[in-house]
């Protein structure tokens, strides 16, 4: 197994590599940070200094059930924190999207980001304060559940390195309006950002993964960034069993009545696509996993899997690790290109860069670069169907014509081995 090449360009989002590939204006200069990137120089005209800021908005969910939304900080105080020795126990952020009821009582949809995570996120990434307003969600805070014929699977989320639980929430938002049950996690010191209840934020804390590191010791580092997730996520269940089995104060009307933990699934971009596969082999109760361009780290390299994989990359050289896996994937599997994306095309980036690009002084050719030529909406639109059929097969046993080979519908997706599972 290696980390070079775009496995480590896939890892890199510090500074210099997302900058490499998209260079936008911010409004001062900040000093580096691996969450998400750092763009390029401010700019000089004063019509960029006087325009108002870009107000940003995330795509319609496609499902037709309304979303409401509740956040968790969690405590596993079995382990200190792994990547900050100081502190005595292992804390991180969840946050779980469900069906709601469509009267909310006027409840407030909730930001993407809470607003002092905001302020670290664009004070270091491509959506900088003063030239962009970051969206809100379709999402009600602490709306009441609903029933949806029935409880509803769950899905896990992870998010890419350096990166948070908002990340893909395009993706989440449209999974919960088809009626899953969507649990995201940011895990901290990896997570670019996290803000706990009162307004303290944890920042990036675990090595930074530049060019100069030894592959060896990248591989390691990494390796132990994946094993940390799974143990956040192995965490996350457990609280997720006791949340249906006991309640909580202050927990959404019927939340714990809508949940179908024996229906539970996983996906992920990059790392955090890693985190579903490995978090699978370790032997967690997820009965299937998809992973978003991720390059694959730990025992599932080596051992493989029984259980459900979907492997959905972006539009570049096969990843070397998905080659070695490939055999070992004992179960249904998958091994998909989605032509004309890049690394960053399963992030929020996809639908939100398009739209700020006027305002930051991008030009079409470096989104192009960043994300691809393939057309943002229609790039979602593939995305979802791909998930929706997916998760559609393995949690609810739906046929997925999709997924048993190409079609002419969306040639977009390429199989890039036989689809023989």
């Amino acid at each position: 197994m290696t980390t070079q090449g775009s496995t480590r360009r896939k890892l890199m989002t510090t500074a210099g590599a997302l900058a490499a590939a998209l260079t936008v204006p911010r409004p001062h200069s900040a000093a580096a940070s691996p969450a998400p990137a750092t763009p390029g120089r401010a700019p000089t005209s004063d019509a960029a200094r006087t325009e108002p800021p870009q107000r940003l908005v995330l795509p319609r969910p496609t499902g037709r059930y309304p979303i409401g939304t509740h956040t968790l900080r969690l405590v596993d105080r079995s382990r200190r924190d792994p990547w900050v020795p100081s502190r005595p126990f292992r804390e991180f952020v969840i946050q779980i999207w469900y069906p709601a009821h469509r009267a909310t009582g006027g409840r407030r949809r909730a930001p993407w980001m809470t607003p002092a995570a905001a302020r670290h996120f664009q004070s270091s990434g491509l959506l900088p304060t003063g030239y962009v307003l970051l969206p809100t969600t379709h999402a009600a805070q602490g709306a009441p559940a609903r029933l949806v014929a029935g409880r509803s699977p769950v899905i896990l989320y992870s998010h890419g390195h350096g990166q948070h639980r908002s990340s893909s929430l395009s993706l989440v938002e449209d999974l919960t309006a088809h009626g899953y049950v969507v649990v995201t996690l940011d895990h901290t010191y990896d997570a670019g950002q996290v803000e706990f209840p009162g307004g303290r934020v944890e920042t990036y804390g675990m090595p930074e993964l530049t060019p100069a590191l030894p592959p060896a010791e990248e591989r390691r580092i990494v390796t132990k960034a994946v094993q940390v997730r799974v143990a956040d996520v192995g965490h996350t269940l457990a609280e997720l069993e006791r949340l249906v089995r006991c309640g909580s104060p202050g927990l959404p009307a019927g939340l714990r009545d809508v949940m179908d933990l024996s229906r539970t699934a996983m996906f992920g971009h990059s790392l955090g696509g890693a985190t579903a596969a490995e978090a699978m082999c370790a032997g967690l109760p997820i009965a299937a996993g998809a992973n978003l361009d991720g390059s694959l780290f730990g025992e599932v390299v080596t051992r493989g899997l029984d259980k459900p994989l979907l492997l959905l990359g972006a539009d570049r050289t096969d990843d070397a690790t998905w080659q070695d896996a490939w055999p070992r994937l004992r179960g249904w599997r998958r091994f998909l290109r989605l032509t004309g994306s890049e690394h960053f095309s399963f992030t929020d980036y996809e639908p939100l860069l398009p739209q700020a690009a006027a305002r930051l002084g991008a030009t079409p050719e470096q989104i192009a670069a960043f994300l691809g030529p393939l057309e943002w909406r229609r790039s979602l639109a593939v995305q979802h169907e791909a998930l929706l059929a997916f998760f559609g097969l393995h949690l609810l046993g739906r046929p997925a014509p999709l997924l048993a080979g190409p079609t002419a519908q969306y040639p977009e997706l390429v199989f890039r081995r036989p689809a023989d599972s």
